[in-house]
C-alpha cells in the first residue's frame, strides 16, 4: 500500500495510490472522519478497505504534495553514513551520538514540483534520504521497541544552500531551511514485519547521472537507535519524520563542486519506496 496528499484544482486531499496509478480518496471515502494523511496514522479504520470500486482520479490528474505538510516535527540526522564522515577529511573518530536540526514544512515541495534555488545563493546542493515516519506517539523509547514506532517511510532531497550552513559557528538552521529547496515523496510506504530496514538501498541520480548510493547496513545510527536517542528529548508523534542522512557524492563534495542550477532533474530512489523526482528552477521574487 502507498499513501499520499494531492492537490487538484483548488481542493487537497489524500488517499491510496493503486500500482496503476489510480488513486483512492480516503477523506472522501470516509466522510471526512479521516481529515489528513497524519490523521490516517492514528485512524482505526483500515485504510486499504478504502481502496476498492472505481478510483477517484489518478495520479496524472493531480500534483503531488509533501505527504505530511502540516503540524509535524521535521528531524534530520548529519553525517550517518560512514563513507560521509570520511568526506570531511578531518580526521575525526566516529561520533558517539547522533548530529541533529530541525526544517520546516515550508522548505519542502512534493514529488514532481521544482525545487528552487534562492537569489541568495548559487549553492543549492540535493542529499538523498530515506524519512521514517512515526505512527506511535513515545518518549524514551527503548531501541528494542523502536520500530514499533515506525508507521511507514518515504524520501527526502533534503536540499541544501551550502554557504548558508556556514553562515553561523554552531548551527546549519538558515542554510536548511530556505523555503521549497526540498523535496519529500512521492509517497509513504508502510512497513511490514518484512521490511528490510537494515538492507534498503538509496540512491541518488542527478540528470540521470548516479552521485550518491548507500546501504543503511551501513549506518553509525541505525534507525532504532536515531528513535532511542531523539525521543529521550522530545516526544515523537504521529506523522513526526526522521531522515536518516545521507550518502557520500553530495555536489559540494566534488572539485570542482557541482551545484545545482535550473534544469536540472534530481532523482532519488530506493526500490522498497519508489523514486522522489523534482527539476530545479530559480525562484521567482
Amino acid at each position: 500500500m502507498r499513501l499520499a496528499s494531492w492537490s487538484r484544482g483548488d481542493a487537497s486531499s489524500f488517499g491510496v495510490v493503486g500500482t496503476d496509478g489510480a488513486l483512492y480518496d480516503v477523506a472522501r471515502r470516509s466522510g471526512g472522519r479521516i481529515g489528513d494523511l497524519r490523521g490516517a496514522l492514528t485512524s482505526s479504520a483500515g485504510l486499504a478497505a478504502f481502496a476498492g470500486g472505481a478510483p477517484d482520479a489518478r495520479l496524472a490528474d493531480v500534483t503531488l504534495l509533501a505527504p505530511i505538510a502540516n503540524g509535524a516535527k521535521i528531524l534530520c540526522v548529519g553525517v550517518n553514513y560512514p563513507e560521509r564522515n570520511a568526506e570531511y577529511k578531518d580526521g575525526s573518530e566516529a561520533p558517539r551520538f547522533p548530529s541533529l536540526f530541525v526544517r520546516f514544512p515550508s522548505s519542502f515541495v512534493g514529488h514532481g514540483t521544482p525545487i528552487v534555488r534562492p537569489p541568495e545563493s548559487r549553492q543549492l546542493d540535493y542529499e538523498g534520504e530515506i524519512v521514517l515516519v512515526i505512527g506511535r506517539r513515545g518518549r524514551r523509547i527503548a531501541e528494542a521497541q523502536a520500530n514499533a514506532h515506525i508507521f511507514g517511510l518515504t524520501l527526502m532531497n533534503e536540499g541544501s544552500v551550502r554557504d548558508w550552513i556556514r553562515h553561523g559557528k554552531f548551527n546549519v538552521t538558515q542554510g536548511k531551511n530556505f523555503e521549497r529547496t526540498g523535496s519529500i515523496g512521492p509517497w509513504i510506504v508502510p512497513i511490514t514485519a518484512a521490511t528490510p530496514l537494515g538492507e534498503l538501498t538509496i540512491v541518488t541520480r542527478v540528470n540521470g547521472e548516479e552521485r550518491q548510493r548507500g546501504n543503511t547496513g551501513t549506518l553509525m545510527f541505525p534507525f532504532a537507535r536515531i528513535i532511542a536517542y531523539v525521543s529521550t528529548f522530545t516526544t515523537l508523534e504521529p506523522g513526526d519524520l526522521i531522515a536518516t542522512g545521507t550518502p557520500p557524492g553530495a555536489g559540494g563534495r566534488f572539485d570542482p563542486p557541482r551545484w545545482l542550477v535550473p534544469g536540472d532533474e534530481v532523482e532519488v530512489e530506493c526500490p522498497a519506496i519508489g523514486t522522489l523526482r523534482n527539476g530545479v528552477e530559480d525562484e521567482k521574487v
